[in-house]
């Protein structure tokens, strides 16, 4: 079953613009990617902005994602040259450390320019929904910046201090115009950085299941007290989901319809159990 989708609406083309015209204007940015689907929520687009300026990998819901892919992830980061934080109760401040470690480089040449008492400015780029405002609001300890869970919220940009010399400008989230590969689209509409009215989500629920049967068996039979054969197909899987969380029609029919919600609903709150989409080995 081939998973297509193609989105670029007109207000992420002028975030793709805004995001230009403000890298100019920073000296470190922080990709943050969603742990459950590094690969597909990296933006391609980001290199071929960047340039030389330095880049930190910010990994988020890592309590949502498998933790030995997790860390089999940060390897691969780590070994392409990139430090990566893990954003959790104590992930605020390595992040902070890891921006001032990545920006030493520029304030040694301001130093030598006789520049002196600037502080270092910092960009928090991610997909929708990622969690950059949340992020953002741990940063700066109050809640100056708007965040929501859902797609496309955060709609201005502003720039907060974070620290002593340490000044983060806020972006909203930028998705790029094409989806090659369908399984990057698959998994950025089942993660919720797609809005819902792009795609066939019976298809993506469909689809999310058919991974879970093969690599995350043991979790689907608990979360929803059912059993089933290994390789069972995914219909045989709904209709005994449908019978266990009472997702019924008037007269006794399974509302297959409700099983699609919750699938869809369970995973991105995370209460399906730690699963990674993205396979670090691929």
């Amino acid at each position: 079953m081939d998973f297509k989708i193609q989105w670029f609406p007109g207000h992420m083309t002028k975030a793709k613009r805004m995001m230009e015209q403000q890298l100019k204007l920073v000296d470190v940015v922080v990709e943050m990617l969603d742990a459950r689907v590094p690969r597909s929520s990296t933006n391609p687009m980001l290199n071929q902005l960047l340039g030389q300026k330095p880049k930190i990998i910010a990994l988020n819901k890592v309590d949502m994602a498998d933790p030995a892919k997790t860390e089999a992830w940060k390897e691969i980061f780590k070994n392409n040259g990139l430090p990566v934080c893990v954003i959790d109760c104590n992930g605020v401040k390595q992040l902070v450390a890891a921006v001032q470690k990545a920006a030493q480089p520029v304030i040694d040449k301001w130093l030598k320019r006789g520049v002196k008492n600037r502080s270092i400015r910092v960009m928090i780029v991610g997909i929708p929904n990622v969690g950059k405002s949340t992020l953002i609001n741990r940063l700066v300890g109050k809640n100056k910046v708007l965040a929501a869970d859902k797609p496309g919220v955060t709609r201005g940009q502003q720039w907060v201090t974070i620290a002593k010399g340490l000044e983060l400008l806020d972006t909203p989230g930028v998705l790029w115009p094409k989806f090659d590969d369908p399984q990057i689209g698959l998994n950025l509409a089942l993660t919720g950085a797609i809005k819902e009215d792009v795609y066939d989500r019976e298809q993506a629920a469909w689809l999310l299941t058919e991974k879970l049967i093969a690599a995350y068996q043991e979790l689907l039979k608990d979360k929803y007290a059912i059993d089933f054969e290994a390789g069972a197909p995914v219909q045989d899987v709904f209709e005994k989901i449908a019978v266990s969380r009472g997702c019924l029609k008037s007269g006794g029919l399974l509302d297959l319809d409700k099983v699609v919600q919750l699938v869809l609903r369970d995973f991105r709150s995370g209460k399906t159990g730690r699963v990674t989409l993205d396979e670090p080995d691929k």
